[in-house]
């Protein structure tokens, strides 16, 4: 059973606790086990979750929906707010330039102002404010829209408006309507008079104004939501594909690859580099895989190796337990016996050990070689081992003698090795009494060159490919008639590949096996030979 976590909180620099601390985190409830929106410790965040969970496609079209439905009630506002102004104004402009006249049309034919079809509404009020006779108006106008509510003002105060229009209300009327007015104080004779304008028809060119901009506005939204949706669907599709690839990849897929987009555009870019990140992944992979399936096969082969000589030490060791050597000469053998498998196991492990610094990467020594003279070393090494056999040291090309220095820059050891086990291979795979020769020597870019060179039985293209693996060995019974572990080119190859260089295998005219080994040339060499060192034994 788990314990809960103890110790402090983890909190942000803000001093607010981090989402997901099992510290800080709340218990679900019973029916709350889904990790909801209600179990989340922010409550702002809580809030927002539903939003969160809607697809990018859906977001995207609500918002320019949203964006595009403001933008057309503000300008629908702003419209009805000018237009609306604008009309007002020029009732106004009408009541400044003829009030006085429609107003002194009015007192002086009293009989003429009501039968005559006219908008304007004339009241004259006394001294005290107060209506003074009937008002003058078209009955038709007033019982459509009202009596306009004037104010009872004395002759100062009406004064002090300076004939400013004003909005006043009415009562009565069928449809009853705002009222623009317009006071001023009669000089002649001392009575405040009022003329009014419906704005029945500003009211109603506003209403339909409105009505317009709502309906063209619902229109809008309605086909820009549509057309806003065909294009972020569009748009998407892209980033549909890298989804769908994504899952592909996911499920194991890794030769998936999102399609190509042109890298000027954002889903351009990241298909770019989410491409390249695909393809190093599957190297990666592979290498991994790689990497594995010959690890596995290098611990198969070190154990086969190791399995025979330990063998052979237990079965001498039981024969002992029980008795079995009761002779000094079969004690001797039995003890030779062993010492042998003990010294092809301190080999393999030795081997093994070279292998695995090598992996490692560990740094070589840098100091200047003369690779001629470790050549005529190895071949006096070659001609030791099997004195019957003509081992001699050459140019590359056919007829050209030796050069006395080869310089290049690496470790001595370790190209000795590399000279040591490729000489022991021919003493060990090619015929008894057969010639050699090491060929020496510059490649055209400047190079150093040495070419171990037999005229054994050679070896077979599928056999090339294969020798410089692990372990791996002609002879597939594993038998070790011929002596060795498999691991000899292995290490030519990795002492080579640690001092960049290259070694690769070809046929020798006229039958026979040649393994050519290249190294970058040293610089710096002084002409001091390095061979007076003892000869390493043969791998």
């Amino acid at each position: 059973m788990s314990t809960p976590a103890s110790g402090p909180p983890v909190t942000a620099p803000d001093g607010r606790a981090l989402p997901g601390d099992p510290r800080t985190a709340p218990t679900a409830a019973a029916g709350d086990l889904d990790g909801g929106p209600d179990t989340h410790p922010d409550g702002a965040a809580r809030r927002w979750t539903w939003l969160e969970r809607l697809p990018l496609r859906t977001r995207l079209v609500t918002i320019t929906v949203l964006v595009l439905a403001a933008g057309l009630i503000l300008a629908a506002v702003v419209t009805r707010t000018v237009v609306s102004g604008y009309l007002v104004n020029q009732t106004d402009d009408q009541l400044r330039q003829s009030a006085k006249s429609v107003a002194e049309l009015a007192v002086n034919q009293p009989e003429s102002s009501g039968r005559f079809p006219s908008e304007y509404y004339v009241a004259v009020h006394d001294a005290d404010g107060n209506l003074d006779g009937d008002p003058y108006a078209w009955s038709q106008n007033v019982e459509q829209f009202g009596t306009p509510d004037l104010p009872a003002e004395g002759l100062a105060d009406v004064a002090g408006r300076k004939a400013a229009p004003f909005t006043v209300d009415s009562s009565g009327g069928a449809d009853p309507a705002q009222w623009r007015a317009v006071g001023f104080v009669s000089p002649s004779t001392q009575q405040s008079v009022y003329v009014a304008l419906p704005l029945a028809g500003v009211q109603q060119t506003i209403s339909f104004l409105t009505r317009s901009l709502l309906l063209s506005a619902l229109g809008i939204v309605v086909l820009g939501g549509a057309i806003s949706f065909a294009l972020v669907h569009r748009s998407l599709r892209p980033l549909r594909r890298i989804e769908t690839t994504a899952a592909a990849i996911a499920a194991g897929d890794l030769s998936q690859r999102v399609p190509e987009r042109p890298t000027s555009t954002e889903v351009g870019s990241l298909s770019a580099s989410l491409n390249t990140m695909l393809a190093q992944i599957e190297r990666a992979f592979s290498a991994q895989e790689e990497s594995e399936r010959r690890m596995r096969r290098f611990v198969s082969d070190a154990s086969h190796e190791l399995r025979t000589p330990l063998a052979t030490v237990k079965g001498y060791g039981e024969l002992y337990r029980m008795g079995a050597l009761d002779t000094p000469a079969k004690v001797d053998d039995t003890m030779g016996r062993i010492e042998d498998s003990a010294r092809r196991m301190s080999a393999l492990v030795n081997d093994l050990l070279v292998l695995a610094r090598l992996d490692e990467g560990r740094p070589l020594r840098r100091e200047p070689v003369n690779l001629a003279a470790m050549a005529r070393d190895a071949a006096q090494d070659l001609h030791a081992l099997d004195p019957t056999r003509e081992v001699g040291v050459t140019g590359l090309t056919a007829g050209a003698p030796a050069p006395s220095e080869l310089p290049v820059t690496g470790d001595a050891d370790r190209l000795r090795q590399v000279l040591t086990n490729l000489v022991g291979n021919v003493a060990r795979h090619t015929p008894v009494g057969s010639p050699a020769e090491l060929a020496v020597g510059r490649a055209p870019d400047g190079g150093a060159v040495v070419e171990v060179r037999d005229h054994g039985a050679g070896i077979t293209p599928e056999q090339a490919e294969r020798v410089f693996e692990r372990f791996y060995r002609a002879d597939s019974s594993r038998n070790r008639e011929s002596g060795g572990s498999g691991l000899g080119m292995a290490i030519v190859a990795a002492i080579v590949g640690a001092h960049h260089g290259h070694v690769s295998v070809s046929e020798t005219p006229g039958g026979g096996m040649t393994v050519r080994v290249l190294l970058p040339a040293g610089d710096g060499y002084d002409g001091a030979s390095s061979s007076s060192a003892a000869p390493a034994r043969p791998a």
